[in-house]
């Protein structure tokens, strides 16, 4: 493999790592997990673990989402229910630009289900 072709690997390695948190935004947990499925067994780490960050997030959100709703009876849920959607949206991004930059971002409050 010559060079210009390994920094091309390389550019779409960081793509998809940027894509699955973006797709997270969008398609909660399902464009993470296709990126992942995809990806994991082709030796490509960092789109792999981006991958797998974003999809144990979007679960959790999904836990989050759905404790919000429970709670919504109480009314305090609907006030959490916009801060864990605005965690959603600040955490993705903080996310892609450190994917951009070529680092693993781990959310916080995360469950890691997915090893």
């Amino acid at each position: 493999m010559d060079r210009s072709q390994g920094e091309m690997t390389q550019k779409q390695d960081t793509t998809l790592g940027i894509l699955s948190h973006i797709a997270g935004l969008f398609t909660s947990w399902v464009g993470p997990l296709i990126i992942y499925l995809i990806k994991k067994g082709n030796g490509d780490k960092f789109s792999t673990d981006n991958a797998r960050e974003a999809l144990n997030f979007q679960i959790t959100l999904m836990l989050w989402y759905f404790l919000c709703f429970i709670l919504s009876f109480v009314l305090i849920g609907i006030f959490m229910f916009w801060l864990v959607a605005l965690g959603n949206l600040v955490f993705s991004i903080i996310a892609a630009v450190k994917a951009s930059e070529g680092a693993v971002y781990r959310y916080p409050l995360t469950i890691r289900l997915i090893n």
